[in-house]
């Protein structure tokens, strides 16, 4: 295999790293770096200082950190040098284990070897992805649970159950010619199946949790023209990020910016006013916040007057299947008089100033109730990939044919396909057991940065 080389940190920095990894490290190392002792003779886990040499001229001082195969992070011997974070230098760095046998490492390609050598599965390098990525205290903490091996141990589980079924079933074929032998009851077999088919669809389930944390959950900011919409994201966002106007229907278009609550990100859209109007262009922006309305996971419809209870229902019509939370603002102002008996215990009504930051507090508590996210620690697992999400359906669908063979007595050889076919999709997640295809590699891989 061949030995690599690329840049593990940002540019610009005041230090530098540069990863090499490969049966050559330490050979191509003793080629550029002087220090006390011979370069391949350096003992594992240990750092060393000296200099890159490229001839007799000095590129930079340095230190050199050892790791031997099978304990580095690829599995393989490796070195990390440790430069100063001039472009300049790392640049004739690069150059040097070039000139002298190393090859420019493709993105991800460090972490597609500990996935090969056995350092991790396939769902934990992923993980190293999203650590990268993560944005906040939510999304780091999906990362850590799937990096630290929690949805493999889940995984694991789940085909150990499955292979217990497949065992059972594949005995009664082996003595299929003693009538009188029986390894399991089918009634047992079903309720195991039963139970791991909940379990896999429980991992399912949380995809919609896990992608609404990493993309942000969005937030729809709804109302008539005028009422405060954009005042209330500028406030939200702590920004101007929306023009502000007495001018009725100033907003044509959404306009979306984000923030975290309680180290959970919300994309706020704020949308435009929703009247009776003859202008084409603001018929468009009113359309488009049907449209938000429809995709966002939370609504929050200002007020500032009572509504009619035609718009009240129409409203909740519309956010049947979501968290709709009425915000009355403008309450520095006097206070209108709203008929409290429209609102029923569905939703919550909250009274703000967005102008003078009054009930924002309030609100933003309100607002991450509203997502309903599970309290996350690093031992939780929630499925955030697609990928993973697509597989395991898959499994579920094989799964189900196997629960509806078992209400209908089928033969065992029947079941004993359809169960492979759901350890099958399993594998597909982590790696285990199967040599995967270097295309699906290379796609999962090749959104990684160069240097990890």
């Amino acid at each position: 295999m061949d030995t690599i080389c690329a840049l593990a940190t940002a540019p610009g920095g005041a230090l530098g790293i540069i990863r090499i990894s490969g049966p050559q490290a330490l050979e191509i190392l003793s080629h550029v770096f002087r220090g006390k002792g011979d370069a391949q003779s350096f003992s594992a886990n240990t750092i060393h200082y000296g200099h890159i040499l490229s001839g007799s001229e000095v590129i930079d001082e340095v230190m050199a950190a050892v790791f031997k195969a099978p304990h580095s992070y690829t599995g393989e011997d490796s070195v990390e040098i440790s430069c100063h974070g001039s472009r300049y230098i790392l640049n004739k760095v690069l150059e040097l284990l070039v000139r002298n046998g190393c090859r420019l490492a493709n993105p991800g390609e460090y972490t597609m070897r500990a996935y090969l050598n056995g350092k991790m599965d396939l769902s934990q390098a992923e993980a190293v992805a999203d650590l990268i990525a993560s944005s906040n205290k939510a999304t780091h903490q999906m990362a850590m649970s799937q990096l630290r091996g929690h949805f493999s141990n889940e995984l694991s589980h789940l085909r150990e159950q499955l292979l217990k079924l497949t065992t059972l079933l594949e005995l009664e074929l082996d003595f299929s010619d003693h009538e009188d032998l029986e390894f399991a009851d089918r009634s047992e077999l079903l309720e195991l199946a039963e139970k791991t088919d909940a379990h896999i669809l429980k991992l399912a389930h949380s995809f919609e949790t896990g992608q609404a944390l990493k993309q942000g959950i969005p937030v729809a900011i709804v109302g008539k023209t005028n009422v405060g919409k954009s005042t209330l994201l500028n406030r939200l966002v702590k920004d101007d990020r929306a023009l502000v106007s007495d001018i009725h229907g100033t907003t044509r278009d959404t306009i979306e910016e984000t923030m975290e609550i309680q180290g959970v990100s919300f994309r706020f859209i704020d949308t435009a006013g929703i009247r009776q109007t003859s202008d084409t262009v603001e018929k468009m922006g009113i359309e488009r916040t049907y449209q938000m309305i429809d995709k966002a996971r939370i609504i929050l419809w200002l007020i500032d007057e009572a509504p009619k209870p035609d718009e009240l229902h129409d409203m909740q019509e519309r956010c049947k299947d979501k968290s709709l939370i009425i915000i009355q603002n403008k309450i520095d102002k006097e206070e209108a008089d709203l008929n409290y008996s429209l609102f029923t215990n569905h939703n919550s009504l909250i009274k703000i100033s967005a102008k003078k930051s009054i009930g924002l507090d309030t609100l933003e508590a309100a607002i991450y109730e509203a997502a309903d996210i599970p309290t996350l620690s690093e031992s939780d697992v929630i499925v955030s990939s697609t990928r993973h999400y697509h597989a395991l359906l898959s499994a579920h669908k094989n799964l189900a044919q196997v629960i509806e063979g078992l209400h209908q007595n089928i033969s065992g050889d029947l079941l004993s396909e359809n169960l492979r076919l759901v350890l099958s999709d399993l594998a597909e997640i982590t790696g285990d057991g199967l040599i995967s295809s270097q295309e699906v590699l290379n796609n999962i891989f090749s959104h990684f940065c160069v240097g990890k």
